[in-house]
């Protein structure tokens, strides 16, 4: 066993001591090593923020001034309809968009985003709002024309371009209040051109913009703008089984937005030229080789209102009664072949074409009378507005 002394114990403690300090200061000098012992770190340049505007392309910087220059034109529309339940009758609120045209104050909005409404709120892009009322509607076109009382220099105008000037692929796009959340640009292409659209109440709209911009509930009545910042249509629907947008939107082109208006400030309503007559429900093509007809495309004439424009033209009705689904119509009448050059096949075409005409016009009705080819001059009479 060994045993040590005092003297040894303090000498061990004196040399673990020189040990530790020596260890320390070696520390302390490897942490403080200058840092040209093992090479320069690398460095990186790493990208600065311009202290500048930001950098826009030349689309983006379109996409901003058509922004600025057209949404203060763009309004949100908010409606108040009373609706009537078992128990109650009880506000409701609905919302859409709306463009001022003029200098009077003047709004085009679709028909069905005011139908029904009790009042009428207009709120511009500043955020001052306005008691609006109707001048007319049009539920054959879903347009309509609402006014506010504001001061001039709070009234932005949108100004119309030309629906007839578009092609499939050009830019465009839409203002709007989609879902009432305010003021929105959406943009995108113009998908296709001329497609039928049927309004709320079954009537044919023709050459619709199909249009992938997003469009929502909220946007009807909103302008479709091209890259000039022109209205080229009013956003009116979508096709959507979730009500929401799936690129596949549609306007109402502005050409006729431009022959409707007119009319919707002078009278609260369009005035359309007819020819005042009821049609046989089936088509000329499926009763050809069952009753001998002379063609097999056209429309045959049911009844001739009195007074009308055909009537007075000379066109004939049927005289041999057919009861269908519980209605009664008749055949043996004219068959109209074609309206100005133009073949017809349903009362859909007869009312495209007629669109372009006004009361009081003259157009040509070529007809078949049993194998006789007729060819007659009818002046049009302006439709009854209950019809």
């Amino acid at each position: 066993m060994n045993h040590f002394s005092i003297r040894h114990l303090l000498l061990i403690g004196v040399l673990s001591g020189v040990i530790a300090v020596g260890l320390f200061v070696s520390y302390q000098r490897w942490v403080d090593r200058p840092a040209s012992l093992f090479g320069s770190p690398p460095t990186f340049d790493l990208p600065q923020a311009s202290s500048g505007p930001a950098t826009l392309t030349e689309d983006e910087r379109n996409n901003v001034e058509i922004y600025k220059a057209v949404s203060p034109g763009v309004v949100n529309i908010r409606t108040v309809t009373l609706v009537q339940d078992f128990f109650a009758v009880y506000p409701e609120e609905g919302s859409g968009s709306g463009s001022i045209i003029d200098e009077q104050g003047h709004i085009v909005t679709n028909y069905h985003v005011i139908e029904g409404a009790r009042q009428l709120f207009v709120t511009l892009a500043d955020g001052s709002e306005y008691r609006a009322t109707l001048v007319g509607g049009d539920p054959d076109t879903d347009l309509a024309v609402i006014k506010i009382n504001a001061p001039r220099e709070k009234l932005t105008i949108v100004r119309m371009g030309d629906s007839e000037k578009l092609a499939v692929g050009q830019k465009v796009l839409a203002i709007g209040n989609p879902f009432g959340i305010g003021q929105t640009l959406t943009r995108g292409i113009i998908s296709a051109l001329g497609r039928p659209l049927r309004a709320e109440n079954g009537r044919l709209i023709e050459g619709a913009i199909q249009t992938d911009a997003s469009i929502n509930p909220g946007n009807s009545g909103g302008p479709l703008l091209n890259s000039r910042g022109e209205m080229i249509g009013v956003n009116t629907a979508i096709l959507s089984p979730s009500r929401g947008s799936v690129g596949i939107g549609f306007a109402i082109p502005v050409n006729l937005v431009r022959r409707v208006v007119p009319d919707l400030i002078a009278y609260g309503r369009v005035r359309r030229p007819w020819l005042g007559i009821d049609v046989f429900p089936i088509p000329v093509s499926a009763l050809a080789d069952e009753l001998g007809l002379p063609v097999r495309s056209g429309v045959l004439v049911s009844q001739v209102i009195s007074g009308e424009s055909a009537d007075r033209a000379g066109i004939r009705g049927g005289n041999q009664p057919v009861r269908i689904r519980g209605r009664l119509f008749y055949l043996g009448g004219d068959i109209i072949y074609e309206i100005n050059g133009e073949k017809v096949n349903s009362v859909d075409d007869i009312s495209r074409i007629l669109t372009r005409f006004r009361p009081g016009d003259t157009i040509t009705v070529t007809i078949y009378r049993g194998r006789q080819r007729m060819t007659l001059s009818v002046k049009l009479t302006e439709k009854p507005a209950n019809l």
